[in-house]
């Protein structure tokens, strides 16, 4: 490879600020029960009391993940009334979950 097909390529990596966040968007998807939530609200809009019996976890649990979900700008509340329905923040969390569904299914 020449020097500047080197340069070149060192050229279209994204800088340190963008791939420590990509890095840390991953990082989301990396644990099972996040996953799981993700799914869940891929298929339909929850409240955190609907997610805790469909997952058989303690509202807590659930609570604490949607707290990371929602830090990351992977899940969005909606207030209605006392309640707060969850859902994905856009379709790109929906495309995410798709690929990786899809590419952990190959055969």
């Amino acid at each position: 490879m020449t020097k500047e097909m080197k340069q070149q390529i060192r050229k279209m990596i994204p800088d340190d600020n963008v791939i420590y966040s990509l890095a840390e968007l991953f990082k989301m998807f990396g644990d099972p029960t996040r996953a799981k939530i993700l799914k869940c609200l891929q298929i339909k809009d929850l409240y955190v009391g609907e997610l805790s019996e469909i997952l058989e976890m303690s509202i807590s649990a659930v609570s604490h993940q949607l707290r990371v979900l929602r830090s990351a700008k992977l899940v969005k509340g909606t207030k209605e009334g006392k309640e707060v329905k969850y859902s994905l923040d856009d379709d790109h969390v929906t495309k995410i979950l798709e690929y990786g569904l899809t590419h952990v299914n190959e055969d």
